[in-house]
């Protein structure tokens, strides 16, 4: 089976043609040929590229761009914003675009981000996602209430939940208490319009590389959500202070903790399935 990144962030160098809105602490470039060629180095088939927010906010110009380039490569997803009135429409000419696999949405606690889980925009990118058949990425790390409240109010849109749900480090060391929020990820395992993405998990590991401090908490969501629900990703670049790409591969690719089925729904299986996608090499 495939080996599919949930979730990696490609971007071209801060240019006038193309300027970042945020310079955040990261390689000064990850182009689309560069993240393939640190991908073919540790086996990934394919990714998941989510348009950088920080970077890029709405527009999802430069994922389109590589996945151009690289089309069995990548499928695409890009932030919509609740505060469009417009945003249905964008949606639906975000699906007709070739490659595109999603929307995301970040009802986070960061500044200009607050929202309630009944926020207008909200309910308009649910419906719009759920008329086009789109899953919504919800990244609501330190947020995780109101995240479930918006699961909860729209049964019918796919939910794919980012990160473990946990807020992550940007720069080590890992938070002091890292797992403190798993009982809100393992009782959200309930909802049946939602599955999760391991993402970013080695950079709550308060251990040196492999990390093998992450596993005990990882085998309580394996066990609550199902391999066929958990989307291994790396999060990468956002990560890129704390791992490298191969170090956030590697602890996965060779762990005694999964069984070679586990291994292959985790790493590929279950994101095939959230995305209807698979790469070909």
């Amino acid at each position: 089976m495939a080996i599919i990144d949930s979730q990696v962030h490609s971007y071209e160098a801060n240019t006038p043609q193309r300027p970042w809105h945020h310079v955040p602490n990261w390689p000064p470039h990850v182009t689309g040929d560069e993240m393939v060629a640190a991908m073919d180095k540790v086996g990934v088939d394919g990714a998941i590229f989510i348009s950088a927010f920080s970077l890029y906010h709405y527009d999802g110009s430069y994922a389109v761009k590589v996945q151009q380039q690289h089309p069995n490569r990548f499928a695409i997803v890009k932030p919509v914003d609740p505060d469009d009135p417009a945003v249905a429409d964008v949606i639906a000419d975000w699906k007709k675009t070739p490659g595109t696999v999603g929307v995301r949405i970040m009802p986070t606690n960061e500044p200009g981000r607050q929202r309630q889980a009944d926020d207008p925009g909200f309910d308009r990118i649910a419906r719009a996602a759920a008329r086009h058949n789109f899953p919504v990425n919800i990244l609501c790390w330190g947020n995780l209430d109101v995240g479930t409240a918006i699961i909860d109010r729209f049964p019918d849109t796919r939910f794919i939940i980012d990160h473990i749900g946990l807020m992550q480090p940007r720069q080590p060391p890992a938070p002091p208490e890292p797992w403190a929020e798993l009982p809100k990820v393992l009782a959200l395992a309930q909802r049946k319009n939602a599955v999760i993405k391991i993402s970013g998990a080695c950079t709550l590991s308060k251990e040196p590389y492999p990390f093998n401090d992450i596993w005990d908490p990882l085998a309580r969501i394996f066990d609550a959500w199902g391999f066929e629900r958990c989307l291994w990703g790396t999060d990468w670049t956002r990560a890129f202070a704390v791992v490298n790409y191969e170090q956030a591969v590697e602890p996965f690719r060779l762990t005694k903790r999964l069984s070679e089925s586990e291994r292959a729904m985790l790493m590929g299986g279950a994101c095939a399935k959230a995305y209807g996608w698979t790469p070909t090499k």
